[in-house]
């Protein structure tokens, strides 16, 4: 294994401020359009790391969504990363709905912006198909920006 280096004092976390400013910065650079293509990208690439590293990945390591969505809020939650808190993942027919909340993707933004979780959603949708060996397409259906109780993302069997 390669050995890595670790910052001593600061640890692994840095703030919302900084992680917006990256987000304002790809979208300006890039275009919204292509930004959330880019941002989703990698959080999806981030979820199905996370997945592996947690030993989740593939069928049968999960045998609820009850468990996957207390493994997934202990490693992105409070206690984890702090990315966003995994309330529920509630199963309507082919697809899955994933109910969270305090999303660093809606930090800092005003009621009624139209800013979308774009690396959240891509986030979780990667832990996901990797935690359960299934494909999904994923999209934001509601958001506590523009009147939501949660950050709602709706991925449905592809």
């Amino acid at each position: 294994m390669t050995e890595l280096y670790t910052r001593k004092e600061l640890g692994e976390f840095n703030s919302v401020v900084c992680f917006k400013a990256l987000v304002t910065g790809v979208s300006e650079t890039l275009g919204d359009k292509a930004a959330a293509i880019a941002l989703t990208a990698a959080g999806r690439q981030r979820g199905k790391d996370l997945v592996a590293s947690l030993g989740l990945k593939g069928q049968g390591n999960v045998d609820s969504l009850d468990t996957l969505t207390k493994a997934l809020d202990d490693a992105v939650g409070k206690n984890g990363t702090r990315l966003c808190a995994i309330d529920k993942i509630v199963a309507d027919g082919d697809a899955l709905k994933v109910y969270t909340s305090e999303t660093v993707c809606s930090a800092n933004e005003p009621i009624g912006s139209k800013m979308e979780c774009t690396f959240t959603l891509g986030a979780i949708w990667g832990a996901i198909e990797a935690a359960l060996g299934k494909r999904y397409r994923g999209k934001q259906i509601e958001s506590v920006l523009r009147g939501g109780s949660h950050d709602v993302f709706e991925l449905t069997l592809f």
